[in-house]
């Protein structure tokens, strides 16, 4: 009965031709060449600062990973006609619009935002505005003044400018966003949207993650809409229609790492993980605001609650469930 295997078994098992088995053979090698070459071509593209001080004086390091994400106001980069239709006006200084913190470990991910005006210590400089951190010193003094206010030793530091973020917005064909009722119009920041969800390009993106000034929260309204715009960002940069297409995913690449600067220890695998998070966020919430007080030589500022605040950076360093969200 042996003599019969012909029929099934082992030997009447059906073979790939040898031709299948090459191309096939052929068309892994290509595709693992194109990821490798994709992805040393991309770390090349990285620009780096000086983020983080050398020596002591850090916060010990916490359970899970901490990025510093900052949008600065920069418009060194900018034309007259750039700046005019960005809406950003003509000031040299340099500050930050935007500083959010993304946690991700056993637990969130979690994106908290820092509100610009926070008044908090400086070091070396009294206590100021926090975006005042970043024109007196750079990526280092700001990284240094939120670690010193958060008790939290951050791991990553990742930069974009205004043209940055508009150049990636068009990069990816424009995001949805959905416009609360009342609609947003700020004619400083340039915003007129009626409520409802709607596309907007690089330029209505921006605009609408600027305006702060006919937002009945100011300031509070502005980090929950930077919030939902990288939320957007997130979600269409990482779906099919912009991964899978070389033609689509190259342009992308180049625009964003173009837009970016980062810490020196960050590489393109860290801020591909970095935007996966963001993809997954488990919460969202601004560090708690006790007061909104006129302070002489600063301003309008934000005050933090102190308890809360602790409450929710002791969660983070712990890498455990953050005490609070808000809406987004």
């Amino acid at each position: 009965m042996t003599g019969t295997r012909t029929a099934t078994g082992a030997a009447g098992r059906r073979r790939w031709p040898r031709r299948v088995l090459a191309v096939l053979l052929l068309v892994l090698v290509l595709l693992a060449g194109y990821g490798t070459g994709l992805y040393f071509w991309a770390d090349s593209r990285l620009r780096t600062t000086e983020a983080f001080g050398a020596g002591g004086g850090r916060p010990a390091d916490g359970k899970g990973t901490d990025w510093l994400l900052v949008g600065s106001d920069s418009r060194a980069d900018l034309t007259p006609e750039q700046r005019k239709q960005l809406h950003v006006g003509n000031d040299e200084g340099l500050n930050t619009d935007t500083i959010m913190i993304l946690h991700h470990g056993d637990s969130g991910p979690y994106l908290v935002s820092i509100p610009r005006d926070s008044y908090v210590p400086i070091p070396g400089h009294g206590r100021n505005k926090i975006n005042a951190a970043y024109s007196l010193g750079g990526a280092r003094l700001l990284t240094a003044t939120v670690e010193q206010a958060t008790g939290l030793r951050l791991d990553h530091y990742a930069e974009i400018d205004f043209l940055g973020l508009v150049d990636v917005v068009d990069a990816i064909g424009g995001v949805t966003l959905c416009v609360p009722r009342g609609g947003l119009h700020d004619a400083k920041s340039g915003a007129d949207f009626d409520a409802g969800c709607q596309a907007m390009d690089g330029v209505q993106a921006l605009q609408y993650a600027r305006a702060r000034y006919s937002d009945p929260q100011g300031d509070l309204g502005r980090v929950k809409r930077q919030r939902q715009l990288l939320d957007a960002i997130a979600g269409k940069a990482l779906g099919p229609g912009v991964l899978v297409p070389p033609w689509k995913l190259v342009p992308f690449l180049r625009t964003t790492l173009d837009a970016l600067t980062v810490d020196p220890g960050t590489g393109v695998g860290a801020l591909a993980t970095m935007g996966t998070k963001m993809r997954s966020l488990a919460g969202t919430t601004t560090v708690p605001v006790a007061s909104e007080p006129y302070v002489p030589g600063a301003g309008d500022v934000v005050e933090w609650d102190r308890g809360e605040a602790r409450r929710l950076f002791a969660a983070l360093r712990a890498d455990t469930a953050i005490p609070t969200f808000d809406a987004n």
